[in-house]
């Protein structure tokens, strides 16, 4: 019998889907995740891999999950869920402390046998009460079974047809949110496409799915989610590394130079390198290496052929990296260096998030090696940032760090593909900017001290460059050391000037504000909604985030010298905080430091936010 559901509007929501890492999770949460997009809905999610490759099946070790947040003004995706997921138990107890009260969850009972309970670790036969889980609203579902009945005498084997059950779980989400089923069929069509037998059998599960939900007896409410109207243009939805690729591509086409990307495949960077080898027909060149620092070498070795050379990486192959990030520095080459950060120290957490990298990627160089770092604050930002450290390094010819993170590299939001003519321009200061008479590789532009880069091979421009110092005026090898320190003040200096030509640092509030909060990099969609909520109480909070590092903008010190309360908020043990203290002299701040592998939670730092303005 069809009851009469009873339909709930949200302005945003939280859902969450977990399970074995073979369950199919990140598909399903995906497939979700557009389909949202598609009906109006801004979104923003958070793959959250298991640091195992293959933990046993129905272990705590081995639960994957996938959280997205829609509705009409999204900045992270989310704290804690309205509707929760769980194929197994272990997922029901990693997730347990991420719920709202009240929230929904949805379970599979097939696999919540007393074996599964053993090995998620439960003490007792009702794992709801031994976590606590009084208030929240619980659907069972017999998931496997009908799965498995669903797909009754279609040519193929159990294991497979088991399999599809996560089509089944994503029917009934799409039924509880009232998402129509065109549009996911299409998209399983088209992923499926050389696979008949799966496309048929994805799209009956999933039709029994939301029907099951449709016509099943229960009292759960539906829900229907605020949507927003957007700009008319064409989206995407795209995680971080992919707009960052897409950054890299964008710069090339802007400025002439063929993208090269040399690189080692290293979690969570990898896709980078992934994606650009789809751009063969861009004239893009990436190249898999044999480790990290053949990668970066690859890379400064087009860079001296006249490429956009850039190296994709996380904190590991970072330090790697770190000699010949200096031969770069020292040779005055443009080199784009994306490093994606993960938990460390060494391998650490290779599937989580983390801030962790910035002193390595400011200082981790031998001797005085000045450096552009700047850092992607969204998934989407990260095209932007690509974009501007390719036309920092190619116009200044310098090494640039670009640091995004886990967090926002897997995590993904609805991006608008932009008009490039919108964008600056990207001029490189090549040979073709000199206006002199006689070319030395060390000539360099008086007020930017730029130098004017040739590529290897230009008739007329024949020179020889390398990790010796040179003479300021010939660029011959010297060991003089009025000279040396000459060019240890110029290369610093051409680091310094950069301060020119980027935006200046935006502040979001106003200046009488109580308090200001200061962050960087990722954590900018869970700051930003941390501050709008205070200031939606009564409270006065304002936000300066920065994007842009080494150098800072060049109103950094004019920004925050104008509030008495500031605290600094980092996935870090106060990195950041203590650089800005190094830079203005006399800052007082505070620091707010998590170092967990997982995103901030909103809920916690308006509750530190809140302490320090009442001290």
């Amino acid at each position: 019998m069809q009851n009469t559901v009873k339909i709930k509007d949200v302005k945003d929501i939280v859902i969450r889907f977990s399970g074995d890492s073979g369950d199919g999770m990140q598909l399903t949460g995906t497939i979700f995740s557009n389909l949202s997009a598609i009906f109006g809905n801004q979104i923003s999610t958070f793959p959250d891999f298991p640091a195992e490759i293959r933990a046993p099946q129905g272990t705590l070790s081995g639960v994957s999950g996938f959280q997205v947040h829609l509705g009409n003004q999204i900045y992270n995706s989310g704290d804690k869920a309205d509707v929760l997921v769980a194929m197994n138990p272990a997922a029901l107890k990693v997730n347990a402390n991420f719920l709202k009260r009240d929230s929904v969850i949805i379970i599979d009972t097939d696999s919540f046998s007393k074996r599964d309970m053993e090995k998620a670790q439960f003490a007792t036969e009702d794992p709801f009460v031994e976590l606590g889980l009084t208030t929240q609203q619980i659907i069972s579902v017999p998931v496997t079974s009908l799965t498995k009945s669903s797909l009754e005498g279609m040519e193929m084997d159990m294991k497979s047809r088991i399999r599809s059950k996560n089509m089944f779980a994503l029917g009934l989400v799409c039924w509880l949110f009232n998402r129509p089923l065109d549009v996911a069929n299409h998209m399983l069509s088209a992923k499926f496409a050389k696979k008949p037998v799966l496309v048929e059998a994805n799209l009956k599960v999933l039709a029994d799915g939301f029907n099951y939900g449709q016509n099943t007896d229960t009292t759960i409410s539906s829900y229907r989610v605020e949507t927003v109207n957007v700009d008319k243009g064409y989206y995407l939805d795209v995680n971080g590394n992919t707009a960052t690729a897409y950054g890299l591509i964008a710069a090339s086409e802007n400025s002439g130079k063929p993208l090269f990307l040399g690189s080692y495949p290293i979690t969570p960077a990898t896709d980078i390198l992934h994606e650009l080898v789809k751009f063969k027909q861009l004239g893009v060149k990436a190249i898999q290496v044999e480790d990290e620092i053949a990668g970066v070498c690859t890379a400064i070795g087009a860079s001296f052929a006249g490429s956009l050379a850039a190296t994709s990486t996380s904190g590991p192959g970072l330090a790697l990296k770190g000699e010949a990030i200096g031969l770069a520095v020292m040779a005055e080459l443009p080199l784009v260096v994306v490093d994606v950060q993960r938990g460390g120290p060494s391998t650490g957490l290779p599937t989580k998030t983390e801030q962790t990298d910035l002193r390595q990627a400011l200082y981790g160089r031998n001797g005085e090696s000045p450096i552009v770092v700047m850092a992607a604050a969204s998934p989407t930002d990260c095209f932007d940032m690509a974009y501007w450290a390719s036309k920092i390094a190619l116009e200044h010819i310098t090494p640039v760090i670009l640091l995004t993170d886990g967090y926002i590299a897997n995590g993904s939001s609805a991006w608008r593909i932009p008009d490039l003519d919108k964008y600056p321009s990207i001029v490189p200061h090549d040979v073709s900017q000199y206006k002199g008479n006689e070319w030395r590789s060390a000539l360099r532009d008086d007020e930017t001290m730029v130098r004017y880069w040739a590529e290897a091979g230009l008739e007329g421009y024949t020179h020889r460059i390398g990790g010796l110092e040179k003479d300021y005026t010939t660029g011959a090898i010297s060991t003089d050391a009025a000279n040396h320190q000459k060019m240890v003040n110029v290369r610093q200096t051409k680091v310094n000037k950069i301060a020119d030509f980027i935006p200046q640092l935006e502040l979001i509030g106003g200046e009488d504000a109580d308090l200001l909060v200061v962050g960087w990099g990722g954590t900018y969609g869970h700051l930003r909604e941390a501050v709008e909520k205070m200031n939606d109480a009564g409270q006065k909070v304002a936000l300066a985030h920065f994007r842009f590092i080494s150098p800072l903008p060049k109103n950094t010190a004019a920004v925050l010298n104008k509030f008495k309360k500031i605290i600094v908020a980092e996935q870090n043990n106060g990195q950041f905080a203590g650089y800005l203290q190094e830079k203005i002299e006399g800052l007082q701040i505070s620091r707010y430091n998590k170092v967990e592998g997982q995103p901030f939670a909103v809920s916690d730092l308006i509750e530190a936010f809140t302490k320090k303005l009442g001290e």
